[in-house]
């Protein structure tokens, strides 16, 4: 029998007293214990504050990614440990894919959006600097930091992995420590991964905690630097929610919950067409997909009233060949509930249900069990059919969280639409129509109601992940009953861990605080041209300033039929005079650039390897014929990329010979460390 321990204080707290069985869902047998209570609350929260908050802080954005690169390698090289326990909750083998590699490729994916888009640095740049005066001498410019407490995360029982890694990539790549509470029934899952994580040493100490079994009163002693992240069921979420002590001390409390996501097939998806087999292959998918219980699962089919028949003998006919199977075999497609108490639940939710809706397909109380037993805690694929959606109430407020789904019909596109609607906000709506026009009228009327659209036609099915498939690139979450909170979405995820703040001063202090050079503040010039200087030579602020040169109007000339950029406002002076942004002829926008390039770059080899990229380029003032240009090119912010090279930004101005700025941009190179 399995015996998951909590992991408090950097110890493993075996159950004491009175402990918790845990009824396999496949058998009825007890497969693991949980421990009831006997760990130290605000030891565990003095933990994760005093030594895991500083120990992540003291990390910048790209060490905290690289740690998490590692991590999730860590933990695929294991995964096999992982799937031999996954029958165990009821999950098939392909349900075990979504849970676990899933959630590792979703730590893997914020590793590598820390590298990428997170600077190699302590704070996050919010926007631009704002001016607050007339000439730049106070500013202000948002950042974000750490926040200096706890996060909470309070996790469902149908993810054991991905719900735990999927909230904490993005909790630690913020810099800040977790708690982490699995649901009780699968929580021996849970436990198994964390351990692995524990094992691998890659973590600070104090940076994660797992709590098997209840929180006790953790609750009651957060206060306005802690989070408090929650998956599962709405009554859960508003009983959490209501704990006096988030309230008064405005504790962050973010929550996806369950919600009665729709699916629509479009009025041009007609049978036999793409939309339609793709609308089919979906549905099927979500039902029996961890037996039902995904928080994203498709509860409502709302297809046109004229195909409401041939919708419905489809359905059947293709659930028809999925039967409930033991989870251990290698082809099971529907697996067990998790547990008899979720079966009860189901059931109880269906008969609601069948108050508005008749059974099309599927019986729960006469189905065969491939290799198990009926009277545990399986149930067959299940089809309702609501003739008057409009008129029913259940259908657009009960949730069997299960193998179930209703379909309904509707009249037209805007009545697909409300009836989506109806749900009271959800994580997700799809829409399977090749119609631009659809698909834009579905949007317009029902994107405020849910957390994503998942638009599906033949153009996008072969690189398609799915309704139900949360993206780590993309939100998870959604209004009104879904929670009204955001998981995932890239860096958003890690800002929800992260203060905001204004932060105004000058220049000078501003680039302090944030590690990134900003017009105004001090600049500096190094013994040698900087193209000659290493990565970790270059300072920020390091500056260099060339020469002007002349713009002929040879120059442009030749730059206009060299190119074949031959646009009248370079070769025609009257017809340039009658534009009112120009004065006459003007150089081409390119040609300052290049003449730019010429003026500041370096001709011989050095540790400057390449030129990457070009940010923000905007013009200020055209150069006419006879008029001068100089460079200043200031090192702006340095990221650290490889273990060879790193990725230096440069601020570069053009003025002309009057000193007025006539282009500025951002210049992109990659440059050597210091050689060992």
């Amino acid at each position: 029998m399995l015996k998951p321990e909590s992991h408090i204080v950097g110890r493993w707290i075996a159950a004491r007293g009175e402990s918790t069985p845990i009824l396999g869902p496949v058998t009825g047998q007890p497969i693991a214990t949980a421990m009831n209570g006997g760990w130290d609350v605000q030891g565990a929260l003095d933990h994760a504050r005093g030594v895991g908050g500083p120990a992540l802080r003291a990390m910048g954005f790209h060490d905290r990614a690289r740690m998490l690169k590692a991590l999730a390698g860590y933990l695929m090289e294991r995964k096999d440990a992982l799937y031999a326990i996954n029958p165990l909750t009821g999950a098939t083998l392909r349900d075990g894919r979504v849970d676990i590699e899933g959630g590792i490729g979703t730590m893997m994916a914020y590793a590598a959006k820390g590298r990428r888009e997170l600077p190699d640095g302590h704070v996050w740049i919010d926007g631009a600097v704002e001016p607050m005066g007339r000439t730049g001498a106070f500013s202000g410019q948002h950042i974000a930091v750490p926040l200096q407490g706890v996060a909470v995360h309070i996790n469902a029982f149908n993810f054991p992995v991905w719900g735990m890694l999927e909230k904490l990539a993005p909790t630690l790549l913020a810099g800040v420590p977790a708690i982490i509470k699995p649901a009780t029934q699968t929580c021996y899952l849970t436990h198994a991964c964390y351990e692995m994580m524990i094992t691998s040493g890659l973590l600070p100490e104090g940076a994660v905690q797992l709590v098997i079994g209840s929180v006790g009163d953790m609750l009651d002693r957060l206060g306005p630097q802690d989070v408090v992240s929650f998956t599962g069921s709405a009554d859960t979420a508003l009983k959490l929610r209501a704990t006096p002590a988030l309230m008064r001390n405005s504790t962050r409390f973010m929550a996806e919950q369950d919600s009665l996501n729709a699916a629509i097939l479009g009025p041009d998806a007609g049978v036999g067409s793409p939309e339609f087999e793709l609308f089919l292959k979906e549905a099927v998918q979500e039902i029996t997909t961890k037996a039902g219980q995904k928080c994203t699962a498709m509860r409502r089919l709302i297809v046109p009233q004229a195909m409401l028949g041939a919708v419905g003998e489809a359905l059947a006919a293709k659930l028809g060949a999925i039967s409930p199977a033991d989870p251990a075999g290698e082809k099971a497609r529907l697996g067990a509930l998790a547990s008899m108490s979720q079966k009860r639940d189901v059931l109880a939710k269906l008969a609601m249900l069948r108050q508005e809706a008749r059974l099309i397909h599927g019986d729960p109380d006469q189905f065969e069990v491939m290799g198990g037993d009926a009277a545990q805690a399986f149930l067959p694929a299940m089809v309702l059919q609501c003739d008057t959606p409009d008129a029913a109430r259940l259908v657009h407020q009960v949730e069997a969280f299960g193998p179930v789904s209703t379909l309904m019909p509707y009249r037209d596109v805007a009545h697909a639409a409300a009836l989506a609607n109806r749900g009271g906000g959800s994580l997700v709506a799809s829409l399977f129509t090749h119609d631009p026009e659809v698909a834009r009228d579905v949007t317009m009327e029902s994107a405020a109601h849910h957390g994503r659209l998942y638009i599906m036609d033949r153009d996008a099915a072969s690189e398609a992940t799915g309704h139900g498939a949360p993206m780590p690139q993309m939100i998870h979450g959604g209004p009104g009953r879904a929670g009204g909170g955001e998981e995932l979405g890239g860096v958003r995820a890690v800002l929800h861990y992260m203060q905001r703040t204004a932060v105004q001063a000058s220049p000078r202090i501003l680039s302090a605080v944030s590690g990134t050079w900003l017009r105004g503040a001090p600049v500096s010039e190094g013994p040698r041209h900087p193209f000659q200087r290493n990565f970790d030579d270059l300072g920020i602020g390091e500056t260099i300033h060339t020469k002007a040169r002349e713009i002929s109007l040879e120059d442009i000339e030749h730059f206009a039929h060299f190119t074949g950029d031959t646009f009248y406002a370079h070769m025609d002076e009257a017809a340039a005079q009658a534009n009112p942004f120009f004065p006459g002829r003007v150089a081409h926008g390119y040609l300052l650039l290049s003449f730019a390039a010429g003026l500041f770059v370096e001709p011989n080899p050095g540790p400057v390897l390449a030129n990457t990229g070009l940010n923000g380029l905007s013009f200020q003032k055209p150069v006419s014929p006879g008029d001068s240009i100089a460079a200043q090119l200031t090192v702006k912010r340095k990221t650290r990329r490889t273990d060879s090279y790193g990725e230096v930004a440069w601020a570069v101005i053009l003025t002309n010979q009057t000193g007025e700025q006539v282009a500025e941009y951002e210049l992109l190179t990659m440059v050597a460390y210091r050689s060992a």
